[in-house]
């Protein structure tokens, strides 16, 4: 079955459900991120596999500054560890990161690793794993709207240049094509401020799963059922 597939080619996951699936079990909330952090690597490796070529992860919004501070600690912490030591099984298996954010708050130490990160693994082409961490799609749009703003006060460009492919030509990765599918984990059936500009004609999956348990099966039934549904982009059905 899974070498008949057809896998999007980009999926984009809004991993929800680590703080409630810890909660469950009578856990810290801590524990439950470090679940979920296995997770994102057996995802990353089932979507490989599956042969999807991008896939964009929700790992920090601009909204979870609001959690408390303590969480908030060990988020980072989590992804400094993760970054010394889990990423080199991801470099070794031709993955190629990409970092999308605003990132003006995180740490510098944090951020030097992150763009090491990318410059380790630019060449890699197994698979694309865009991370959005301290990512907001509003937030985005407005360092987008900057950019081209400051274009046009520097005379490169006029206001009649400015069209949606300029627009999203200023995104934090331009060159990641949009999402075919949006999974979220977790029961909640909302977007939560991610990609709302990419995301225009995605199709949406959502599951009662917490982030931490979602498997491979769990993948191959959100593709399934991707693969079962008809887009016509505003066309009308023939």
């Amino acid at each position: 079955m899974e070498s008949n597939i057809q896998s999007p080619d980009h999926i984009a996951v809004i991993m929800d459900g680590n703080a409630r699936w810890a909660k469950k079990r009578l856990l810290p909330a801590s524990s439950g991120h470090k679940a979920g952090a296995k997770a994102i690597k057996n995802l990353v490796k089932s979507a490989a596999e599956l042969n999807v070529k991008y896939l964009t992860i929700y790992a920090f919004s601009t909204e979870n500054w609001q959690r408390p501070k303590q969480e908030v600690s060990y988020l980072m912490t989590l992804l400094q560890q993760y970054l010394s030591y889990d990423v080199r099984e991801l470099i070794d298996n031709g993955v190629k990161i990409l970092i999308s954010g605003n990132l003006s708050k995180i740490d510098d130490k944090i951020v030097t690793q992150l763009q090491d990160l990318q410059e380790k693994t630019k060449n890699n082409d197994k698979i694309c794993l865009n991370v959005a961490f301290d990512y907001g799609a509003r937030q985005e749009i407005c360092d987008a709207f900057k950019k081209i703003i400051v274009a046009i006060e520097n005379k490169e460009i006029s206001v009649a240049d400015v069209s949606e492919s300029l627009i999203a030509n200023n995104f934090y990765q331009p060159q990641v094509p949009d999402p075919d599918l949006l999974i979220r984990t977790g029961g909640d059936m909302r977007i939560s401020n991610f990609l709302l500009w990419q995301l225009a004609y995605s199709e949406l999956y959502f599951t009662e799963k917490f982030w931490p348990d979602f498997n491979h099966e769990d993948l191959l039934q959100a593709i399934t059922d991707f693969n079962k549904r008809q887009r016509n982009y505003g066309k009308r059905k023939s």
